[in-house]
């Protein structure tokens, strides 16, 4: 029989209490329902936006990105190729040229992120679902036609398919091996002229600076012949990304970096887990805030049960069986308040996947509800940090009832 708890519980659930200190347990139970239930939502939506940003980018990004560990471009060869494509696990691989580029419509101009492809692109991307007009089609009967973002379009005012105007891309000129600004306009610049044939919509980033057009139109434009910024790798269905990437990663060497769909974003994807972090820690404080009335209760219950602690020892009880007594009454009340708040944080987490309770409140959102994903990893950290903060406020009125004088209460 495990007599602390049962006479905590009895503690707890006694109708003889005081009110005042039925009051401070109700609201201890209360706070940390509300602070375990704040936590969990929270969590979650950042476990949703850290999906929702994979998503959105995984409909234009490869499974693996090569480029040069140093320089901006490198030199693509034939042995180079047939390596890479022999490689176990590499089903589709795209030669890329990617640089900010001058984009001109009619009288106005901006820059861009150009990406130039090559044909077997789409192959390996999804991004032909987020076509919202024209198609996703780079080269039609010998023309060339670019894949621009809804940004850019609605930046430069730009007509699909309007052959009277077409666009212009500009870049610097290199001249001897540098890029330099001749002092003579017409020299300064290399010039390509194209069509707008789609707009895509991804997300906001991509959708106004980046503009997709096909590899040999890059090639003309920036005066590259056999070089190449990067190569993008498709891996099949059948393989695990991270065994393809440590494989050409030794294949290739120091000189290449092959990187995987996360580490492609690290930045975005480290600032989300940093936010997150401090959020929990944040709500940690929260919690331990609204613990406090636990400390306040508990103190409040040893002066009112300190007869009742003298028979106690006085009957045989030690001191640490006084102490766990109290330790069980704290423990009770933090467990229910966070049982109650874990039940309705993962009701409410629940309700918002099935039903979108709460929309994002933009018309030009790409999804309508705020994304959530739990996580057991979440459930249990936040109730770990809810056992340690119970200890931290209920361990100092445990050891006051456990060194209370038996001779002065009885």
């Amino acid at each position: 029989m495990n007599v602390p708890f049962l006479i905590a519980r009895r503690y707890f659930s006694s109708k003889k209490k005081r009110n005042i200190i039925s009051i401070i347990s109700n609201i201890s139970m209360i706070g940390v329902a509300v602070g375990t239930m704040s936590l969990i939502i929270v969590l979650s939506v950042f476990n949703g936006l850290e999906d929702l940003v994979r998503t959105l980018y995984g409909k234009s990004d490869p499974s693996l990105v090569i480029t040069a560990t140093k320089g901006k471009s490198f030199a693509v060869t034939a042995p180079l190729l047939q390596r890479i494509q022999a490689t176990p696990g590499v089903a589709l691989l795209t030669q890329v040229i990617e640089d900010n580029a001058l984009l001109q419509y009619h009288d106005r101009r901006m820059v861009v992120k150009m990406r130039g492809l090559s044909e077997n692109y789409f192959g390996q991307s999804g991004i032909d679902a987020s076509i919202r007009e024209g198609d996703h089609r780079l080269y039609h009967d010998s023309i060339d036609f670019a894949l621009i973002g809804a940004g850019v379009q609605h930046e430069l005012s730009i007509t699909l398919k309007n052959g009277l105007t077409p666009m212009h891309m500009l870049y610097p000129r290199n001249v001897a091996g540098k890029t330099t600004l001749s002092m003579d306009p017409s020299k300064a610049f290399n010039e390509e002229n194209l069509q707008a044939g789609g707009v895509f919509l991804i997300e906001q980033h991509m959708d106004d600076s980046y503009v997709f057009v096909p590899l040999r139109f890059a090639q003309r434009l920036l005066g590259y012949s056999s070089r190449r910024t990067g190569l993008y790798v498709k891996v099949g269905d059948s393989f695990q990304v991270e065994g393809v990437k440590q494989e050409l990663r030794e294949k290739l060497g120091p000189q290449f970096t092959v990187l995987d769909s996360d580490e492609q974003h690290v930045s975005l994807l480290k600032a989300i887990k940093i936010e997150k972090l401090f959020v929990f820690i944040t709500f940690a404080f929260i919690l331990l805030i609204a613990s406090l009335n636990i400390f306040f209760s508990l103190s409040m219950l040893v002066i009112d049960k300190r007869k009742d602690i003298a028979v106690l020892m006085a009957m045989g009880a030690t001191e640490e069986v006084v102490r766990k007594t109290f330790l069980g009454v704290g423990a009770i009340v933090a467990l229910v308040g966070a049982v109650v708040g874990l039940v309705l944080g993962v009701g409410i987490c629940w309700a918002q996947q099935r039903f979108g309770l709460v929309s994002m409140g933009m018309a030009t959102s790409i999804v309508d509800a705020y994304p959530v994903k739990m996580k057991v990893s979440d459930i249990l950290l936040t109730s770990l940090a809810i056992v340690l903060i119970t200890l931290a406020v209920s361990i100092r009125p445990a050891l006051n009832a456990g060194r209370l004088v038996l001779r002065d209460n009885l």
